[in-house]
């Protein structure tokens, strides 16, 4: 049978965690150490037997437990380091891989500019040509469908008062509004500034001299550099349902305190210090359908359009809560780029359905809103 080992045994260390209380420091600590060996034991004199070795025994003893405890300490150091390498180049290249998606996004969108600009020349040539069933594009390259049937006004009637009625009943249901006349969204152009911001990392953002945190659509994580050896005890720390507090003991000093964008769930958050330098904060949503633009009031804001939550995180998600994920994530992508979303889609489609089957009937005044 294998002797125990004890090199990481902590079923004694609330013994010394007392003894350490009661000793105040390294040395006399130790000292209370020797002095039990020295008076309840024959660790300095050896064994029965022995002749005069046993001082020197003791001190070789002593050499070899400490070397052997300091060489679990470099490797346990040399790991650390390790994962913070690792870390520190898969963060590297996610920002590259961003770059490049960047990149990509920025010629795909420029080709779609000159696309939608070539297309408005050549719907104002046909138009001028005098084309009947040329659909004329805007200079930022909008559909306008009220041109379209003006030459034929004069002929287009409704067959009667009771399909004018039902047009009008099943207009109102694809498109409900205040306004008598309803018109297909028109697709914009996004700003050149905000079309060259890139995603954000993490999907958060970095608060200068304070905190860098990120996010999925469940919790926060929330990073704040401490001096170094920082332990536990010497931050003050407050999570609250709709505030954040964290302050170093000795200091008096408040790195964070503010309130929160939006509420949290204090029983599922928690903090935790690394490598006695960082703070980690993990908060948990209240709402877990939405992204933060910042975590605290005041704090600078993120892009929420330009998140790129984790596709593989969809998997995790049951039925109905994926399918909602899915079209909100559809939505947000659609509305980037001035699109419809799916519901205005779905009424334009509904109302392009009903204009197929009534061809009879005049919708030349007819605009989507």
């Amino acid at each position: 049978m294998a002797p125990p080992d004890f090199t990481n045994d902590d079923r004694f260390d609330g013994l010394y965690v007392n003894v350490a209380n009661q000793t105040q420091g390294i040395e006399p600590l130790l000292d209370s150490v020797f002095s039990f060996l020295r008076r309840k034991s024959d660790f300095f004199a050896g064994p029965p037997g022995m002749d005069g070795n046993g001082t020197e025994n003791a001190i070789a003893t002593v050499h070899r437990v400490l070397r052997k405890h300091a060489d679990i300490y470099l490797r346990d150091e040399e790991k650390k380091k390790e994962k913070e390498r690792e870390r520190m180049a898969l963060v590297k290249k996610k920002r590259e891989e961003e770059e490049r998606r960047r990149r990509r996004m920025d010629e795909k969108r420029r080709a779609e500019e000159e696309e939608r600009k070539d297309m408005a020349a050549d719907g104002g040539k046909e138009k001028e040509g005098g084309g009947d069933d040329v659909m004329e594009l805007d200079a930022d390259g909008a559909f306008d469908i009220s041109d379209r049937v003006e030459d034929i006004e004069s002929s287009s009637s409704l067959s009667s008062a009771g399909a004018g009625a039902d047009a009008k009943d099943m207009i109102d249901d694809a498109a409900p509004t205040t306004s008598t006349t309803t018109t297909p969204p028109s697709p914009k152009i996004p700003d050149g500034d905000e079309d060259d911001e890139p995603p954000p990392v993490g999907n958060g953002g970095t608060v200068e001299g304070k905190y860098v945190w990120t996010q999925t659509l469940q919790e926060l994580s929330v990073v704040v550099p401490l001096p170094d050896n920082t332990r536990g005890k010497d931050l003050n720390v407050t999570i609250g349902k709709n505030h954040l507090k964290v302050g170093l003991k000795g200091r008096g000093e408040t790195i964070v305190d503010g309130k929160l964008t939006h509420s949290i769930i204090v029983d599922d958050s928690f903090w935790t210090v690394e490598d006695g330098n960082r703070l980690v904060l993990t908060m948990q949503k209240s709402n877990q359908m939405e992204w933060w633009e910042s975590v605290c009031v005041g704090d600078p804001r993120i892009n929420v359009q330009k998140v790129q939550p984790e596709n593989s995180k969809l998997s995790d998600l049951d039925g109905e809560t994926r399918q909602t994920v899915e079209k909100m994530m559809y939505d947000q992508r659609q509305k980037a780029m001035g699109l419809p979303t799916a519901d205005e889609a779905k009424k334009f489609e509904i109302f392009e359905k009903f204009k197929r089957e009534h061809p009879e009937m005049d919708f030349s005044q007819t605009k989507f809103t």
